[in-house]
Parts: structure tokens; sequence; C-alpha cells
């Protein structure tokens, strides 16, 4: 299906089950213990042994040989891999390093061996006794700020590294009022709970693994070209996921080792990575440099905005896009963004929870707030003046839906944003300075063709099959609505298998489309369905209609397992969206507002209040929404206040490697959350008229503690995580 305009009729806008706070249909299975994870595959293998993957304890450099010995003879060892032995390996198009180094090595923790035993505990033992020879590299670059003016033009994830409109210096230098700044933030992990983990068997030259992988049909072509097999002789399956945030998009250490220990040993094998290795071995969001300058007139419009970003990262490794929001977010006719690359022997960056937005809105909502103070304009009205229903860099190309100016409205009354005493310093609660931040949110909604098959069988059961993955965001869920709704039955009548390449490739998880996207592929499918099973009872398509488990047309009923009475009825399709996106930006919105209270003697940092307000098209289901948006505030003040993964610029490595030295907010640090979805549809964006969700909760969070820090204290920090000796040194005495 070819979804190029609005839907005129469409059995989705019932309302029946779409849009409703239904319950999770795999909580039973996680709140059990009967989802099976990757590593828990006990039900599709037997006697599988154990690897246990060995880092690289230099972060550039080469081996120069192994001593393994002492390791094979070790009990219960039945193989090491070492890239000596594993035969000749290609790089996966989206890895940005190889997945086994040797000799050369990239970065630390780089994986070097795979040792494989009878068990964990001996895999692990003997992995204790190898002996590697390294000889380390002369001119290794590990400090992004030493490194930042050498860095060069890289093109971003969907769009150029610079764009240019106007004339920014000319009007920057001209401008009334004019900001300059420049803002840091530091690396960041995933810390997802479920580590990176995969069992992989052979089956003769076919290779099946049972991974914890978000996009499916990325990580079957990346298996293959990795290991030099046809595509169709891997198979993929990611039933469950214990969290991604974007570290399991691509294909990592834990399957292609797993597959290469299985090969040699002929039987099962299972890999997990150890927590440490997760930090180096994987990839995590890279730190950035950013400059912002904004020019107004004193009537507060934008006149001119540039906004440049310098990060490092591996050779062949992506920018992380910090500037993206800023081409689309405010108005200003004259308008420069760009980026600079340098390269870095650290572990790699990429994709993590709202790539690019999530760390350039850190930097650009605080901006915002300076300059609306040196203006003396409240910052919401500030934003308020500066918003634009059309793409700034391309004035031809509306928004298909933009209520941001509303979702501030909205919460500004709801937190009571007008009993904020613009003046900073001078609210107090006893031993507590008290402030008020808010910032905006926005992040892109991309549309990706996405495919499902629907089976009717003659119990009435409606199956849906499909490769999306479920990440914990709720897709089992909405999948099971979607079906619902289309073919007019109960959610208990609908199964939803998910995550396996044998099933129709879809958007998968990531970037916040998989939601939108899934769901329009799955209700393509039910669409051609709803045309076989009309055409099985004799009914117009174009007529019939499909409630309370029945197919109805003019005065017949019919059931729609008698349709299926003499086999089962199989459709399937899939959604593609033509040129929609050239013609509409797509994006969705929202504003966060916080409030935080500061010690006066220590300068502890609680946060006390925290709302969202989002405009993201209709949202399917608004529990698992809001449990969505929760969490990325959650994740948000993470970044704000805690989040950093400290490099030892010496020896190339992050230092608090583990959950005991890489902090993270717990249930303390976290106060009731409120949210609010505003009422919106965005018939453009498709047959679903939804949007992304996932990523918009945590797209400027940070940058709402940190001008609520400052509303509380007046002082500004811009070196992200605000931790309080960056405040203590600046706080005014005790008064």
């Amino acid at each position: 299906m070819k979804f190029e305009t609005p839907a005129t009729s469409n059995p989705i806008d019932q309302l029946k089950v779409i849009g409703k706070p239904a319950d999770r249909v795999d909580g039973p299975l996680k709140t059990t213990g009967r989802a099976p994870y990757a590593y828990e595959r006990h039900d599709v293998v037997s006697n599988p042994a154990y690897g246990y993957i060995v880092g690289s304890a230099i972060a550039k450099g080469r081996i120069g040989g192994i001593d393994s010995a002492a390791a094979k003879a070790a009990p219960g060892v039945r193989a090491i891999v070492t890239a000596d032995n594993a035969g000749k390996l290609g790089k996966g198009e989206r890895n940005a390093a190889k997945l086994l180094g040797g000799p050369e090595i990239e970065h630390y923790h780089q994986a070097i061996a795979l040792v494989v035993a009878d068990t964990f505990e001996q895999a692990r033992a003997a992995a204790e006794l190898l002996r590697v020879d390294y000889v380390k590299a002369d001119g290794a670059a590990f400090d992004l700020a030493a490194v930042k003016d050498t860095g060069q033009p890289k093109p971003l994830f969907g769009g150029p590294a610079d764009t240019a409109r106007g004339d920014f210096s000319g009007a920057f230098a001209a401008a009334p009022v004019r900001f300059d700044a420049t803002y840091t933030t530091p690396d960041q992990a995933h810390a997802m709970m479920e580590p990176h983990a995969s069992i992989a068997v052979w089956n003769g030259d076919k290779l099946t693994l049972w991974t914890s992988n978000q996009m499916i049909d990325w990580g079957v072509g990346d298996v293959a070209k990795t290991l030099g097999i046809p595509k169709e002789n891997v198979r993929l399956v990611s039933s469950f996921i214990g969290g991604g945030f974007g570290g399991k998009l691509f294909l990592r250490s834990d399957a292609l080792l797993a597959a290469l220990g299985a090969r040699a040993v002929g039987r099962p094998v299972k890999v997990a990575l150890q927590r440490p290795l997760m930090f180096n071995n994987t990839t995590h969001r890279p730190a950035t440099i950013q400059r912002i300058r904004i020019g107004a007139d004193r009537d507060g419009r934008i006149t001119a905005i540039g906004h440049e970003e310098w990060c490092g990262n591996l050779p062949g490794g992506r920018p992380e896009g910090a500037v993206s929001q800023t081409r689309l977010l405010y108005a200003g006719a004259n308008r420069m963004t760009a980026t600079r690359l340098a390269a870095l022997d650290l572990a790699e960056g990429n994709a993590m929870r709202a790539p690019g937005e999530a760390s350039g809105m850190m930097a650009l909502e605080i901006a915002i707030d300076e300059m609306a103070e040196k203006l003396g304009i409240d910052p919401i009205e500030f934003r308020i003046r500066n918003d634009t229903q059309i793409d700034p860099e391309r004035p031809d190309r509306p928004f298909s839906q933009r209520q941001l100016t509303e979702c501030f409205r909205t919460g500004a009354e709801r937190f009571g944003w007008s009993k904020r005493d613009p003046q900073p310093g001078r609210a107090r609660d006893g031993r507590w300075k008290i402030g008020i931040g808010t910032a905006a949110a926005f992040r892109n909604n991309l549309l990706v063709k996405s495919a499902a098959r629907v089976r009717l069988d003659g119990n009435g059961m409606v199956t849906v099959e499909t490769d999306m993955t479920d990440i914990g965001t709720g897709s089992y869920t909405i999948i099971a609505q979607t079906a619902a709704e289309m073919m007019g039955v109960p959610l208990e009548k609908v199964v939803v298998r998910l995550g396996d390449s044998s099933f129709p490739v879809s958007s998968g998880s990531g970037g916040q489309f998989g939601g939108n996207n899934s769901t329009a592929g799955v209700y393509a499918a039910c669409v051609k369905l709803r045309e076989a099973i009309a055409q099985k009872v004799g009914f117009n398509s174009a007529e019939a209609e499909f409630a309370d488990g029945e197919v109805r047309a003019g005065n017949r009923r019919v059931p729609l397992a008698q349709a299926a009475a003499d086999g089962a009825l199989t459709a399937e399709d899939g959604i593609e969206y033509g040129d929609l996106d050239k013609k509409y930006q797509q994006s969705t919105f929202g504003a966060h507002f916080v409030e935080v209270g500061v010690d006066v003697a220590t300068a502890e940092i609680r946060v006390r209040r925290m709302l969202a307000v989002c405009a993201a098209g209709r949202i399917l289901n608004p529990k698992t929404a809001r449990s969505q948006i929760i969490g990325a505030m959650t994740m948000g003040v993470g970044a704000a206040l805690m989040e950093e993964m400290v490099v030892d610029k010496r020896a190339g490595f992050f230092v608090n490697h583990d959950l005991a030295g890489y902090e993270v907010p717990v249930h303390a640090d976290i106060p009731h959350q409120d949210m609010i979805f505003l009422d919106e549809t965005d018939p453009i964006s498709s047959p679903m008229k939804a949007k992304g969700v996932a990523e918009l909760g945590i797209c400027g969070v940070a940058a709402a503690v940190a001008n609520a820090v400052y509303n509380a204290t007046g002082v500004r920090v811009r070196d992200y995580p605000i931790t309080l000796d960056k405040l203590l040194e600046q706080m005014p005495d005790v008064g």
C-alpha cells in the first residue's frame, strides 16, 4: 500500500481499541518471568557451550601475539576463537570498527578472543589465562577538546554537514542584541538492563541467532556480510529485548562471536557481554562541543541563529548531529549550522535515544533562555515569538502539524509558571533555593516503509507476524490494538508474533519511528485481509464493515470465523509513503517544565516536580506512551545531573565502565512526573495519523533542569553534567 494522501474513510478512526489505555499484552509473560530473552532460550537449544569475550587491554596499536596454551588446557575449554583462526571476516555496513580485533587494535575493549567452554565459569577462568603481547601505537587521540580543530565536515544522518540561509555573519554582527556561548556534553552510556547477548546455532551452512537486536533486517544483512555467507542463510530472532535505547540497533560482538564459537565447536554457543565490556566494546552517545550564536532585534525576533558542533569518532563513524534541531525549531531569516568530526581512538560513538536532538537541545535550550534574559523577555514568550509553521531553511515546506506554542501555554498554566520569580536566587523553601525552568522538546517524525502478514483462522483468531521488535516500548500492544481495530475483534482475539527475520520486514525499533510505521504496515496488511474476507463471503469490500467479530454489509452478517472455516486466510502487505516527507516537514513537539531545589550550603540538587506536554499525533495507547515519556524524562534528569563516561586521556578508555561508577537516576532521584498529550491527529503522517513519541520525552529535559538550577541559584553551568562542584565555586554565601 502506498500512502501519499490522507485517507478519507479510515477504519482506524473508529477508536474502539486504538487510542485506549490498554494493558500490555506481553505484561503477564514479563511479570511471571516467562518472556524468553535472548540468553534464556532454553526452549530452542540443548547442551549449549558458553563463550566469554576477552577485550583489548590497549586502545590503539596491535597484537604481537597471543599465548593460549594454558587457556586451551584449562578444564572444559572447547575452543579459543581469535582473528588468526576465525577465517576471513568482512565488516558490517553499520560498524565503524571490526567486531573481532587483531592484529590491529582500534579501541579499548575491542573483542580479541572468545573462549568457549562447557560452563560459563570455565570459560571465564580460562580467559584469565590468555597472555597477550601488545604493541601500543604512538599518537593516539583521546581528548576531543585537543583535536576539535582537526575536525572535518561529515554529513549527518539524513542531512548535510553544513547548512546556510541568508547572511548569518552580517545579520549577527548587525543585531542590536547578541549572544555567543559554548557548551559541552559528555560521552554517555545506554546502560540498558539486558546486556548484549546471543545464542548461535548452525544447521549445516545455515545460522540461527537468538539475539537482542532492535533492527532485525539490518542485523541479518550485517551478519551475512561479516561472515561472507548469503543473507538467506541467516535467521535472527529477537522476541523480547530488555532495553536498547539505540545501543542494539547494530550487529555487535556478542552475536558475531557466538556464531564463530558455535561454528568452531559444532554445538550451540551462548555469549553475553559482561557489563564492563558494554561501555567500551559497544556504542555510546559521543561527547560534543557546541557554540551557539543568536542575534535578535529588541522586540525579541531572532534575526540570526548559528549552531556549530565538534565531536569525535573512530574513522568511518558518524557525528552526533547536535545541530539537527536548530535547523527547524525557531524562525530566523539568517541561519547557519556546521558539523565537524575529528578522529578519536575511543569506542564507537553512535545512536542513543534521540541521537542529535538530545545533545543539541541540551545546549540550544539553555542558549534560548540566556538570550531571553538578555532581552528582558520571559523565556516562554521569547520562544512563542519565534515559533514558525514552515521549515525555516525551506520556506516552501510547511510542517504537517506543529503545536509548540500550545504545548508551552498548556504547560505554563498547569505548572504554575506565572508564580515563577524571574529574578534568580530569590525563591527559598527552608535550606533549599527553589528554581523553575522550561525548555522546548523537538524530535523529527521519520517515515519508514514497513510490512506485515495477517492471518485469520477458523476460530476467528487474528495472527500478526512482522519482524518489528519490542524493546520495552509496547510494540506488541499497539500492533495488537491496530489489528483488533481493523478486523473488528477484541484484543484477546489477536496474537502478535514479532522479532523474527522469517516474518515480513518492518521499520524496526529506533528513531521513535517504530510505533507509527510498524502499525501502519499492519494496517496495510489488514486492509488486504479485509478485502480477501469480503470476497470470500460474497460482499463488496468497499461496503463491508468489520465489528464485533463479524463482517457486515447491508442487512447481512457473517462471523469472521466462518470466512476461514475451510482454511485460514492470509494477507501480506506494507506501507510506503511516496514523497510526503519532501512535501511536508514532519516533527513532534513538546514543552518540559522542571522545579528544582538546591541546598544553600552543599549545592545538592533535587528535582521536585516535572511536567511534559507533548504534541505527537494520535496517541495509539496513552498508557504505554506515558511510560515512554516519563522514562525519557528520567533519562533527561540523568543527562543533566549525573551521567558522564569519564575518559582516561592517557590510556584511552572510559574509566567508570560499570553501573557502580556510571551513575543513573534511581527512584529516590525522581519525583512524581506529570504529562499531557495534546489532542492531535496528523493525517499526513500515516493512515494511523500517529507520530513517534518515545524520544521526544528526553529532548529538552536536561536544559529545563539546567534552566531551573540557574533560576534557583543565579549560577549558569554550561558544561554537563551539572554537578555540585561546578555550582559550589560560584554559589553566593549562605544568607
